[in-house]
């Protein structure tokens, strides 16, 4: 087992990992910007090295600072946690280079599922259904009109290289799809640095359901369920609930092994999430993200699996000491992403905390690292705390979270609490009847 872990991220996700690495026994370097030195899981660690300035690319995406960091302080894994460098195929081969071992799946099998197009092959041919589209990049406005009369509409268009819903266009008509190409492509091109683009199917009610898989890299793997995130705002994810209220158990028994065999055929080590659009009855591939995810605590709270545990231990060589009839699912969890954002402008809201209460009590967990007095770095993403709660089923959860989220006090800032507050409490969200775009419509931030 590893003795000391170096933690490559920020925020709640770092002292996510921190708290796994000192239950294990294992000793933690905190790598932080200057903005984030006095960050509670930089107070935490064993050790801490500054990285750098606030600016990201100064600091928490500065490969040779955080390599830097892990050779002078011995470090003999490093976590990259989610976001930042933690997908970034590059990184993960310098760190092996370095002697250093990577915690998350091999560079080959995260470069091919950082890029769209690569990663839909990939799903095809380890038999995991795909949205209906083109095979590749689409190359001409002429092939682009071809598949649209394939495909049918509407259809959309999407960077190969994106994500965060930038490099997305969406088109009703023939007349719509040049003028989709070229926007998609400029974008994507800007953000990406990539300007390749891909076409599909647009569903129009679908749901956004993803699998929780673990393997280790030696012939075992498992899945944890289901979680449905089809609460969204601008493509972002802003309550996640597992198990999913749209799916019965054939469907989940389905889906859990057609990526849990997919995954096995392929090899795969870490934790890992397929996701999906659900729609009809019907499954189709998004993407893969090769790493952990935010929303991972509601899966460890119905399966009462330690995901960033099992990363570290597989990262050491460990195989899997689990089989999948040994995960038994408990119960339902849902978890509120908490922003430092104004709840109707959505504007950032960085500043001092005056007053800090978290929810407790039975099946109420808060992962943050917020305390009273820390001052919210400008620079950054604005999630602070993820407000998750468990209950023996889905009814229980709704009032154990309405409870929580009345109790939480977040002072000196503007958060989402209200936002989240409203969410619950509609009729459509206490029945489970809603889809990806049901929020924004709700908002009206959509026709």
């Amino acid at each position: 087992m590893f003795e000391k872990v170096l933690i490559a991220n920020r925020g709640e996700i770092a002292l996510r990992i921190h708290r796994a690495c000192q239950e294990m026994g294992i000793h933690t370097v905190a790598v932080h910007s200057t903005a984030d030195a006095d960050a509670m899981h930089v107070r935490l660690a064993d050790e801490a090295v500054c990285i750098g300035p606030p600016a990201p690319k100064d600091s928490y995406l500065n490969k040779a600072a955080i390599l830097s960091a892990a050779v002078i302080t011995g470090a003999d894994a490093i976590h990259p946690g989610v976001g930042f460098l933690s997908e970034n195929a590059a990184f993960a081969e310098m760190v092996e280079e370095h002697g250093i071992a990577f915690i998350g799946p091999s560079s080959e099998h995260i470069r091919m599922m950082g890029d769209k197009i690569q990663a839909k092959d990939a799903a095809r041919a380890l038999g995991i259904p795909c949205v209906p589209g083109s095979d590749g990049a689409v190359t001409s406005d002429e092939e682009a009109l071809r598949i649209a009369e394939e495909v049918g509409f509407p259809l959309i268009i999407k960077a190969a290289a994106g994500g965060g819903g930038r490099g997305m266009k969406v088109a009703f008509s023939m007349e719509e799809v040049k003028t989709a190409l070229s926007l998609c492509r400029t974008e994507a091109k800007a953000a990406f640095g990539d300007d390749a683009v891909y076409i599909e199917r647009y569903l129009a009610h679908p749901r956004h359901i993803e699998v929780q898989i673990l393997g280790d890299g030696q012939g075992g793997c498992i899945h944890l369920g289901e979680r449905d995130c089809s609460i969204q705002r601008r493509h972002q994810k802003v309550v996640e609930e597992a198990p999913s209220p749209a799916l019965n158990p054939e469907q989940r028994e389905r889906i859990g092994e057609t990526v849990t065999r997919a995954m096995k055929e392929m090899g795969y080590r870490s934790a890992g999430t397929i996701e999906f659009l659900y729609e009809n009855g019907e499954f189709y591939f998004i993407e893969m993200n090769t790493r952990i995810q935010v929303e991972h605590p509601i899966s460890e709270m119905i399966c009462g699996v330690d995901l960033v545990r099992e990363q570290i231990r597989i990262a050491a060589g460990a195989t899997l000491d689990m089989e999948q009839s040994d995960i038994q699912f408990q119960g339902h969890s849902i978890e509120c992403r908490i922003t430092a954002e104004d709840p109707e402008s959505f504007m950032p809201t960085p500043g001092r905390i005056t007053d800090y209460h978290a929810p407790g009590g039975l099946g109420v967990r808060v992962d943050s690292q917020l305390y009273s007095g820390y001052s919210v770095p400008p620079f950054y993403d604005s999630l602070v705390s993820k407000l998750i709660v468990h209950g023996s089923n889905r009814n229980e959860c709704l009032m154990r979270l309405r409870r929580s989220l009345a109790e939480y006090v977040i002072g000196g800032i503007k958060t989402t609490i209200p936002l989240h507050q409203k969410i619950i409490g509609e009729k459509r969200f206490i029945d489970g009847d809603y889809d990806i775009h049901w929020l924004e419509r709700w908002m009206g931030l959509k026709d």
